[in-house]
């Protein structure tokens, strides 16, 4: 049998979108999004956002940002930050705190003008502050006593959701049954749920054929670099 003629295909950028509409809210993610909800009725100042990789914290936060004026930079340009002109902005969403280095004298002192100016600060990381590695002992028991909401890994009903909506989103109709193959195999986060779904893009427009088990199973093996995946 003949391999599929492979055609041209151009990598056009599909924008990810931030918007409200495009968050997905599930058991994963509903306290979080309860939190940003209940603005500016919170029970501190600051707040930690944590979540692993592709959870949506991002998403959450850039809601959050839009809905309020906040300013938003991630934490390793804080050396290069105007810190009071910062600390004067109606919000600030500071993202992956946890992956910055050098920057804790930054970092304490922006939260010293945030209580002092009665703004908002939002910190976003992958993990809770003991597991920075940081050496300022006044900074970690700050960020111990700020108030915390977790986003967990998608739950069986989100990793769906996200699917059909990424598929939706590039005009792609597959059937349920190829979004139920992906979700229990691919990992757990929404990185890895774009992932799949930019290659299975890129592979129905090279094949001009429809997006089946098959070639869902044949792109996971490619990206997994596996042997023959399991479309049954």
């Amino acid at each position: 049998m003949k391999p599929f003629p492979k055609q041209l295909t151009l990598d056009l950028p599909v924008e990810t979108r931030y918007g409200r509409e495009d968050f997905l809210v599930s058991p994963s993610n509903a306290r979080a999004w309860d939190m940003f909800e209940n603005w500016p009725h919170w029970p501190d100042r600051v707040l930690l956002l944590l979540g692993p990789t592709g959870s949506g914290k991002s998403h959450l936060g850039a809601i959050w940002a839009a809905q309020v004026g906040a300013r938003t930079l991630p934490a390793n340009q804080l050396p290069l930050a105007d810190l009071p002109g910062l600390a004067r902005a109606p919000a600030i969403l500071l993202e992956n705190a946890d992956g910055a280095r050098g920057v804790e004298k930054e970092l304490f002192h922006l939260i010293n003008l945030v209580r002092e100016s009665g703004t908002f600060l939002v910190i976003t990381a992958r993990s809770w502050p003991d597991s920075w590695g940081l050496v300022t002992r006044d900074l970690l028991s700050r960020l111990r006593l700020a108030p915390a909401v977790e986003i967990g890994e998608p739950d069986d009903a989100l990793a769906r959701a996200v699917l059909v909506k990424l598929f939706v989103d590039r005009q792609l109709v597959v059937d349920t049954s190829v979004v139920e193959y992906l979700a229990v195999r691919i990992e757990r986060s929404l990185d890895a749920a774009r992932a799949i779904v930019e290659e299975l893009d890129r592979e129905a427009l090279a094949r001009s054929k429809p997006i089946t088990r098959p070639v869902a199973a044949e792109v996971l093996r490619r990206l997994d670099g596996e042997g023959p995946a399991d479309a049954s």
